[in-house]
C-alpha cells in the first residue's frame, strides 16, 4: 500500500517507492541523499535523490521534475514478543491482535542479539515483514 505525494515535498529521512512508476510498484527505499536545483531558461526545477532499500540495503538513485507524482509506501510500525526462534526464521506474536508471523529479515542492528520472550519491533511495508529493533 502507498499513497501519492510530489517529489518537491520528500526529505532526507522519508521514504518513496522506487524505482518510479505510473503503479505503486518498487522497492521501499530510505532516502539518504536529496537535492534540487532551481529551474532553468527552459524547464522546470529538478529533485535528485538516492534511496536505500528497506529489505535489501541497495542504493537506488533517481532524477526527476520536483512536480512528478511518486508513491510514498505506507509504513506499518508494530510491536510484538519473539516466540521462537528456528534457524532463519523467526515467530513474533502481535502485541495488539495476538497473531503470529514468521519473519525472516532481520535489520542488522539486532541480528546477533534476539532472544526468545524479547519485545521487538517491526515493520510491514508492501506485504514484507522485517525486524527493526529491540524494544526495551
Amino acid at each position: 500500500m502507498s499513497k501519492p505525494a510530489d517529489l518537491g515535498s520528500l526529505k532526507i529521512g522519508s521514504y518513496i517507492l522506487l524505482p518510479v512508476s505510473d503503479q505503486p510498484s518498487g522497492e521501499p527505499c530510505r532516502i539518504v541523499e536529496y537535492d534540487t536545483s532551481k529551474p532553468g531558461k527552459h524547464g522546470a526545477a529538478k529533485a535528485r535523490i538516492v534511496g536505500v532499500g528497506i529489505f535489501d540495503d541497495q542504493k537506488r538513485p533517481h532524477v526527476g521534475p520536483v512536480s512528478m507524482q511518486v508513491h510514498v509506501p505506507l509504513i506499518d510500525k508494530r510491536t510484538g514478543q519473539i516466540i521462537s526462534i528456528t534457524g532463519d526464521i523467526i515467530q513474533i506474536m502481535d502485541s495488539e491482535t495476538f497473531e503470529t508471523i514468521d519473519v525472516t529479515l532481520i535489520d542488522d542492528e539486532v541480528k546477533g542479539k534476539l532472544e526468545n520472550g524479547q519485545n521487538v519491533e517491526y515493520w510491514k511495508v508492501m506485504d514484507k515483514t522485517k525486524i527493526m529493533r529491540v524494544k526495551s
